[in-house]
């Protein structure tokens, strides 16, 4: 899938292939695996592994890994349930880790 060109969107810093438009962005304020990551409402390009129970900073969740289409990165997870009552708005959320997305279209 390619976003259009009109719209500020986040690629895979490895392929270039289209993650997210900027407008699908909830916070930048999120640890991945290995440093800064973003939260995402929905993203394209992208596959999902097994749903697995994870502790994470904010306590216990089931997360699947996602991985680029394209070039099959990994690239974070996605949220498939929170345990605790105020982590349930992350429920079908994605993590992309800034390392594996570069901004393109737009940032000036």
């Amino acid at each position: 899938s390619y976003l259009p060109r009109s719209h500020r969107t986040y690629s895979c810093v490895h392929c270039r292939a289209h993650l997210a438009r900027h407008e699908e962005l909830i916070s930048k304020s999120f640890q991945g695996s290995h440093g800064r990551a973003y939260l995402f409402n929905s993203v394209v390009n992208v596959g999902c592994g097994p749903a697995e129970q994870r502790l994470l900073l904010t306590g216990l969740h089931s997360v699947a890994d996602i991985f680029c289409q394209s070039c099959k990165t990994t690239l974070g997870w996605k949220y498939e349930q929170a345990f605790e009552s105020s982590q349930k708005y992350k429920e079908g959320k994605f993590i992309i880790e800034m390392s594996h997305m570069v901004k393109e279209n737009g940032w000036d």
